[in-house]
């Protein structure tokens, strides 16, 4: 009935689609195997993409040939570029997305591709022999083969959620929960534990009152995710933004006795950073009101997303409290939040790759490690798949390091701490935030994935070298031209800059704060006329570089000595307990997650500086 695959992928959320096309665009027959082919690529939680460090994975994810910023910039209702008052490392974009269009762009991509099959179905174990995956068993005793699996099964292993005191199996409102695979992993020696993710309740959109709310619009030019050519944004839909009150927090402490959160019902560790409204009101409560967005879920419906209002607690309490929120005082629900525990699997258990350490050809990528948010997800789906495909090809795994990309930052994380609680991504995580910046995501990744053969790449290969020739361009213009006082001091005195004395070149002008090229094409007509037909991106980015070619130096020097260590390889028989000299901790840390190199091994939590100097010695160095 099934020819024998290349990649089965289990589970068709934005890890499992992002696993499925990078492995079919490079090559591999993949099988997409899903419970409910109705709910490929669902938005389980809020409807939107990106934010704080998670815009620039998923502008990572599109240079690399991946989908969901594509998918992203056909159905956004809103885009703002957040954090522009700081400097470029921190600007991140997020868009509002239409829910439901979502979904429908993906399945349509999904399905256009020739070398995806799908399958609807639960996958309840693994076909495991000789220490290598060998395929999936399902539900009604299909045995499916394939060289390499790679599972993404989100929040539905061994899922249940929690409403008040009520208990419900499932991975996902109005969906079973997946059994069989955890308790097969943990027969083959695999260490599982629980977390606990939370989504708010939804509401009318028709009840609401708008006036009593602040608006928030989108950016007044919205930009993309995707380096390729997606439609522009010709309209948007204004979010919302509302406040709790001591009025609301009392009418939710009264559903405290209630909560499974408080009641020890819930074992797992929920996200710190996305906390629960009970939970902000009992951590924080010196705060006396904390903000709510009120997201529009699509152009089409008017069902509302309470952000900020994820809670457990009873459905009465909910409602009750919700109600006391101005602008919701004739609030209806279409459903209540809640809570979910579901199993994962400590991340140190793979390696670099996303493969197992304990089998062979099975990989694991999204939820299943720990994390939380779709673009987390998605980015390990898409080097998931393509490292699958790797293995079947039997080339070398494919590792993007902490200074290539968010994504190498996020992975090194989880494979060499670990997590106890969800993982987020934020730019605090990464040590060369300079260096991977959103706009220059295509520059850093786009010829890696061309050389590694992903299909599909010509347009974006094209596209990388016409910016990089037009930022040489610009930057050659601006070193080389000089402007005299008399052309910018009474412009400098404007803005509250200290005049020229003498003629400088422009590049030195731009250097200083407040200064963009923007302004000085409106002093040097020559300029305007060089950089008019350049796109506005390109220009950004050779800005961004100019100003801080500095710090841009010194990072870059931070790699090259990091990279020394990085290319001082471990061999995996590395007899780490006859060393004496490293500490019991840096022993017990070394055999357990069996780094590839130093540069690994230094980042492991317990291995001290001086065990990495103990380590020099015997490597030869």
């Amino acid at each position: 009935m099934f020819p024998e695959y290349d990649v089965i992928v289990v589970g068709a959320g934005h890890a499992g689609c992002e696993a499925a096309v990078a492995a079919a665009n490079m090559g591999s027959k993949v099988l997409l195997a899903t419970m409910n082919m109705q709910t490929i690529a669902q938005m389980s939680c809020n409807p939107a993409m990106g934010g704080v460090a998670k815009g620039q994975i998923v502008r990572e994810i599109d240079a690399l040939g991946g989908y969901s910023g594509i998918v992203t910039d056909h159905t956004m209702v809103q885009f703002r570029m957040l954090n522009k008052s700081k400097g470029p490392a921190m600007w991140s974009p997020r868009a509002q997305s239409d829910r439901m269009l979502f979904a429908a762009k993906w399945r349509e991509m999904l399905e256009a591709n020739e070398n995806i099959d799908f399958w609807q179905e639960m996958v309840k174990g693994l076909i495991v022999k000789d220490g290598r995956c060998q395929g999936v068993m399902t539900s009604i005793g299909l045995e499916i083969r394939a060289k390499s699996v790679v599972l993404t099964n989100g929040t539905f292993l061994n899922g249940l959620i929690h409403i008040g005191e009520k208990q419900l199996g499932g991975g996902r409102a109005g969906e079973r929960a997946a059994t069989g695979i955890t308790e097969q992993l943990v027969d083959l020696g695999f260490e599982s534990g629980r977390m606990k993710t939370g989504t708010p309740p939804r509401i009318d959109g028709r009840s609401l009152d708008y006036s009593k709310m602040e608006i928030q619009a989108g950016d007044e030019r919205p930009a993309k995710f995707s380096f390729t050519d997606t439609p522009d944004l010709k309209k948007q839909l204004p979010c919302h933004v509302s406040y709790t009150s001591p009025e609301v927090h009392d009418t939710l402490k009264e559903g405290f006795d209630r909560s499974p959160m408080f009641n020890g019902r819930i074992r797992g560790l929920g996200p710190r950073y996305c906390p629960s409204i009970e939970d902000k009101i009992n951590r924080f409560a010196e705060r006396d009101r904390h903000q709510l967005f009120v997201e529009p879920e699509g152009w089409n419906t008017c069902e509302i997303y309470v952000n900020g209002f994820s809670s457990s607690l009873p459905e009465d309490v909910q409602y009750k409290a919700l109600r006391k929120v101005a602008g919701f005082e004739n609030m209806k629900m279409f459903r209540p939040g809640y809570a979910i525990e579901y199993d994962f699997f400590p991340p140190t258990q793979l390696w670099p790759s996303l493969e197992t350490k304990l089998v062979q050809n099975l990989f694991f990528a999204g939820q299943i490690n720990g994390t939380t948010g779709y673009e987390e997800a998605a980015c390990q789906g898409l080097m998931a798949g393509i490292n699958a495909h790797l293995k079947v090809t039997e080339e070398d795994p494919f590792i993007l390091k902490r200074s290539d990309a968010y994504i190498g930052v996020l992975i090194d994380d989880l494979v060499n701490k670990g997590t106890k609680e969800p993982y987020r991504m934020f730019t605090s995580r990464a040590e060369y935030r300079i260096l991977i910046r959103q706009d220059n995501a295509d520059l850093r990744l786009t010829p890696i994935a061309t050389a590694l053969g992903m299909q599909h790449m010509e347009e974006r290969i094209e596209r990388v070298h016409e910016k990089e020739a037009a930022m040489k361009k610009i930057e050659k213009y601006l070193s080389k031209t000089s402007v005299s006082p008399d052309q910018v001091n009474g412009w400098l005195k404007q803005i509250g800059s200290s005049p020229l004395k003498q003629s400088v070149k422009l590049q030195t002008v731009l250097s200083r704060p407040k200064v963009h090229i923007e302004d000085l094409t409106n002093l040097i007509p020559e300029f305007q006329e060089l950089i008019n037909d350049i796109p506005a991106d390109f220009v950004e980015s050779a800005e961004v570089n100019l100003k801080y070619s500095g710090y841009l130096t010194k990072e870059q020097e931070m790699v090259e000595k990091m990279n020394r260590l990085e290319n001082l390889i471990l061999k995996d028989n590395f007899e780490y307990d006859k060393i004496e000299s490293l500490s019991a901790e840096a022993r017990e840390k070394l055999n357990h997650i069996k780094p590839r190199t130093l540069g690994q091994a230094s980042r492991i939590s317990g291995v001290s500086p001086s065990d990495i100097s103990v380590l020099l010695v015997h490597v030869g160095r």
